[in-house]
């Protein structure tokens, strides 16, 4: 992505506005939902229990709802995980995140992951939904990223995603580089987990991704306007 041609309309559609805690009230949904009115990202990133809720708060607006599916652990089983799935998808949700069985990826398990993933692509293409599958890439080695990514693009997933932001690390640039070299344009990349910076978005933008997962969407913005301010208050000083 080319980040010095970028608007702020531009950034604002690479979040994925997110607020996914345990103790989240209606109140704080519904906040949420009003700042992402005001400054347009992507997607509204909620559990999916708050799905439908979120689809009307967001009527008339171009702000997409995206759910999560078996968040943070993956433990599910892959019928569970349809099943929570098609409920999102049948209240509204229009992007799916769902996290891979991460044991799974720990004992090799490839035909198991391919199969998950398939069924879950598939449900969602149906349906023409975007899904996106988190590899929680703080529990893994760097070959079994590369596995999970290779598998994601004989698939044909929209989207591979570094982290829940629940784990006990988030996105790094090597990851998301190292996704994105894997996969060679066949399928996009999400960053998530820490960013919470306009410094933290560009160099991942920079480094390959597509969508940016942050809770802090409205402060990036900002600090992004000022650093536009700035620049053109120099060139102005310098003719």
């Amino acid at each position: 992505m080319d980040i010095t041609t970028l608007t702020k309309e531009q950034l604002a559609k690479t979040f994925d506005f997110s607020l996914l805690q345990a103790y989240l009230t209606e109140e704080q949904i519904k906040k949420h939902c009003d700042i992402a009115k005001k400054i347009r990202p992507a997607i509204v990133a909620i559990n999916s229990v708050w799905t439908s809720y979120c689809k009307q708060q967001l009527s008339g607006t171009d702000v997409k709802v995206g759910a999560s599916v078996a968040f943070p652990l993956g433990q599910m089983s892959i019928a569970s995980k349809l099943d929570e799935c098609k409920n999102a998808i049948e209240d509204g949700a229009d992007e799916i995140d769902y996290v891979c069985n991460i044991g799974r990826v720990k004992m090799h398990d490839w035909s198991y992951l391919k199969e998950e993933m398939t069924q879950l692509t598939t449900l969602c293409h149906n349906n023409n939904k975007i899904i996106k599958v988190i590899f929680e890439n703080c529990y893994l080695e760097k070959e079994e990223i590369k596995q999970m990514a290779i598998i994601a693009k004989e698939v044909g997933i929209d989207y591979i995603k570094t982290s829940t932001g629940f784990g006990t690390g988030g996105a790094t640039i090597q990851d998301v580089q190292l996704m994105s070299e894997t996969v060679q344009g066949k399928v996009k990349v999400k960053a998530a987990g820490g960013i919470r910076s306009w410094h933290d978005a560009k160099a991942f933008l920079s480094a390959g991704a597509s969508r940016l997962g942050t809770s802090n969407a409205l402060a990036i913005l900002e600090e992004f306007e000022k650093e536009k301010a700035n620049e053109t208050f120099s060139d102005g000083n310098n003719l």
